[in-house]
């Protein structure tokens, strides 16, 4: 099995094979709960425009020593895994660096190298209160760097007390389009996956919801601050 490519960060990463089909929900169905993407639904972060760099310079910064080929290690997949599966950028450079860090430094400067300006997004705060009117509140988002997700929602304009669940691909091992991923947001919620609504702006990725079991809408169909409005029905 060949090795999956690890995300650079928390957008998707390139070379996810993108096969799942948007379907509008159907006018009569009702969602008991609601989960958001983060990374372009609810919030806007600035992407390093070279991540390998950027791991490295804080990688240096914390006094490890970068192998000759650091960027070639770093875009060349180390671990592998099956298709749809999260690989955890930490486990992903400890590799490039044969083992030469330990998971604290490499963890440390994961965070520092991804942990840009947050911008929360026009109508993001009304769209989750609208949501938790409903039922269940849950975020639900690819990302392969540990600990980002949290530290991205706690600096951000949202109230992290609004979601009754956090999800992150690195913390449950399956991105979205994967059933996997849309299970484990659902497990979380307490509720069964055809009830649950997902939210976000990757016709891929977060419309894979539908061919899960679950109802997608995307905000190129709905903007997020007509949602309250269209969760009214």
């Amino acid at each position: 099995m060949p090795p999956t490519r690890p995300s650079p960060g928390p957008p998707d990463p390139a070379g996810v094979t993108r096969t799942a089909t948007f379907k509008p929900p159907a006018d009569e169905w009702s969602p008991v709960a609601v989960s958001f993407d983060l990374f372009g639904t609810l919030v806007a972060v600035d992407r390093p425009a070279d991540p390998a760099a950027a791991v490295g310079r804080e990688l240096e910064a914390l006094g490890v020593a970068l192998p000759a080929d650091w960027p070639a290690a770093y875009r060349t997949p180390q671990v592998e895994a099956p298709d749809g599966a999260e690989v955890s950028l930490l486990e992903h450079v400890r590799a490039a660096l044969d083992g030469a860090s330990d998971e604290r430094t490499v963890r440390r400067a994961l965070l520092r190298a991804f942990d840009t300006e947050v911008r929360t997004r026009t109508g993001a705060g009304r769209a989750v209160a609208a949501a938790a009117e409903r039922g269940p509140v849950g975020v639900l988002s690819n990302c392969s760097v540990p600990g980002l997700v949290p530290r991205t929602l706690d600096r951000s304009a949202l109230d992290p007390g609004r979601f009754d669940a956090v999800v992150a691909s690195v913390d449950v091992g399956w991105r979205k389009p994967h059933r996997r991923a849309f299970e484990a947001v659902v497990e979380r919620l307490g509720v069964p996956l055809g009830d649950l609504l997902h939210v976000g702006d990757d016709p891929v990725a977060d419309g894979g919801a539908t061919d899960a079991g679950a109802r997608a809408v995307l905000l190129a169909s709905v903007p997020l601050a007509d949602l309250p409005e269209h969760l009214q029905g």
